[in-house]
Parts: structure tokens; sequence; C-alpha cells
């Protein structure tokens, strides 16, 4: 098997050094050594360009988005951004995102070396998926609007109307964007309830969901526990936090709720695909977009077997086909349609 070839980029002496480490104990990679900024990368790079960059965002001389917009256009590349991004600086994640970063790893101010040890799993598990995206679907940076977040008024959500139907949405890498395709095309008079679990850090969900209520005619919101499910209205599952749906006589409510990994990630797909499942059955359709792994697969099958509609991206579309992939393998998906077809099954929809 094709080892991944892997580059750092740090300022940090101890994050390179763990680094290192990880990289070449671990089979699965070819690491191809690391610099302390961009400007030592690109020298170093040019004569072996590797698979996956891992790169920081404060650094002397050019900082980590200017570096991964001057890559992502001129040599577009998986990049898993690994840095000290707090709540404060959360929106920076998003930035990244938006500019083509793959995967978000944060790392505390203090404690550093003991964090970056114990988080090998996910940061070789990070650097796997980036490895497995269609760089053809990653984000053009020339492409896309700047990144803010207004403060636009919108109708109070106590206004909104009950759903009778719930469209529930699970994604992961490269979700983000494809979010934003699917719920900037909705109608607020025109949707149901949605319930969404993207995968995502703590802390990071917040901002993202009031991103997207500033560019959306529909209203989003970070969800909170016993948060009412409405027509218009899309929740997000918060990060670290499971995320279910209950029916209590004419109405949906969300539960959010702490508890353990299932499929390796906190919120799960499947646990809100199953819920729905079993509270909303034929009254519900399941979408499952880009992201590696098998997360929502299982319970994507579940809300097929109880009668809703589902449906997965398409691999063309998707920045990492996993997710859809092992969904239509276990016969869970009635359609399978391009990114820009899928917010024309919502619209209208219950």
């Amino acid at each position: 098997m094709k080892k991944i070839k892997v580059f750092v980029v740090d300022d940090s002496a101890v994050v390179r050094q763990v680094l290192t480490e990880i990289f070449k104990s671990d089979p699965t990679f070819e690491f191809l050594g690391s610099a302390s900024d961009p400007i030592f990368a690109m020298d170093k790079m040019n004569g072996h360009w590797p698979d996956v960059i891992v790169l920081d965002i404060e650094m002397p001389r050019m900082d980590g988005l200017s570096f991964l917009k001057k890559i992502m256009t001129e040599r577009p590349t998986p990049v898993v951004i690994c840095s000290t991004l707090t709540t404060e600086g959360s929106d920076t994640a998003l930035i990244a995102m938006s500019l083509g970063a793959c995967e978000i790893i944060t790392k505390p101010k203090i404690g550093l070396k003991d964090f970056l040890h114990e988080s090998t799993i996910e940061l070789t598990d990070a650097v796997i998926a980036a490895a497995s995206v269609s760089l053809k679907a990653l984000p053009n940076p020339k492409e896309r609007k700047e990144f803010s977040i207004k403060t636009e008024k919108k109708q109070d959500i106590s206004q909104l109307q009950a759903t009778e139907k719930i469209v529930a949405i699970g994604t992961s890498t490269g979700g983000t964007i494809a979010l934003e395709e699917v719920l900037t095309k909705l109608a607020r008079d025109k949707t149901p309830g949605i319930v969404i679990v993207q995968h995502m850090p703590e802390k990071f969900t917040e901002t993202f969901a009031k991103r997207l209520d500033s560019i959306c005619e529909i209203s989003v919101r970070e969800a909170k526990d016993g948060d009412r499910v409405v027509r218009g209205l899309a929740l997000i599952a918060p990060g670290n936090r499971h995320m279910t749906v209950r029916r209590s006589g004419a109405q949906y409510f969300v539960d959010v709720a702490d508890g353990p990994l299932v499929n390796r990630h906190k919120p799960s797909v499947d646990v809100l695909f199953r819920s729905v499942a079993r509270q909303a059955g034929q009254n519900s359709k399941g979408i499952i977009m880009t992201g590696m792994g098998d997360d929502g697969a299982s319970g994507l099958l579940e809300m097929k077997e109880a009668g809703a509609d589902t449906i997965a991206q398409n691999e063309e579309t998707s920045v990492v086909f996993g997710m859809p992939k092992e969904a239509i393998k276990r016969g869970g998906v009635n359609h399978i349609l391009p990114l820009t077809e899928i917010y024309k099954t919502i619209v209208g929809y219950g």
C-alpha cells in the first residue's frame, strides 16, 4: 500500500519534534520533513511535494491562512490545520475550511507535548482522511465568498410553526462547504425542520451555525437541549455532544447530551439517524453527505427501513466519498444525487 507523504509546518519546535516521532513511527506514512514557517516550507517541499500538509496558523513571516490560500490557489493539496484555536478565534477554523482545509485539530497552549501524544489516533486519522479527499471537490479560494458573520434580525423562533416532517443530515470532511451549498438555497416558508450532525470540534459549531444563519434565509442555530424542531429552522448538534430527536404529541424536540463516542465520533450521525427513524419514521428524510468512514450508514438504513426517504451525495461532488459510499453499500439509500441537486429534495417537503 502506498504510503502517505506528510509535511509539517509549525513554528513550535516541540510540535515538530512530536509530530516527527508520530509520523515516522507509523508505517502508514512517509514523513518528508518539517519547517518553522511557510517560506522555509515552500523551499523544502518544492523538491518532494507531500500528499498532505499539517499546518499551524500563527507563524512568523507568513501566517497559516495566507499560506493555505496560496497553496489551494497555486497547487491544491489536502491540508490539516493543527493550531491553538480558542473559542474567541474559532472563526479562524471556519475561514480555514472555507479556504480548503480538510480537517481541524485543536491543540492547547499548555501541556502541548502530552496532548499531541494522547491525540495520536485523532491526528493520524485526520491525515488519512485528508489524503483521501477529491481535490477537484475542494473549494477554490478564488471562488469563495469572504467569511463573515452578520447580525441580521430574523423572525422569532417561537413564532415558527411546528414541523410535520423532519430532514436529518449527516456529514463530515468537506461538510461545512456542502452544508452551505444546500442550506443557502432553502426558502424559509418552504423548508421543514432540519437536524444536522457535522463532525466538528467542540466550540466551533456555534460559530459555524452563526455563519450559516447570516447567509441563509432559513434560521440556523447550534442546538440546545430541549429545542423544538420547527419549520424554517436548522439545528446543528454541538461539538462533543450527541443529539437525538424525540416526539411529544404533534411536536418534535431535540435532546443534547454527553455520552461515549459512537463510530469514534461525538456527535455521531448514527445516533441522530437512529432516533429520527424511531421517532419520525416515514415522516422523515435522511441525507448523508461527504465524509470519511461509515458513521451514519447504519442509521440511514434504519431510517429507510422505517419508511423514510434517503439520499446520498454522489462520488463526483464529495470531498470524501466514504460515508455516502458505505451507506449505499449497506442498502440504505433511495437516491444518489450531486450536491447541487440535494436542496431540491428538501424544498416543499412536508
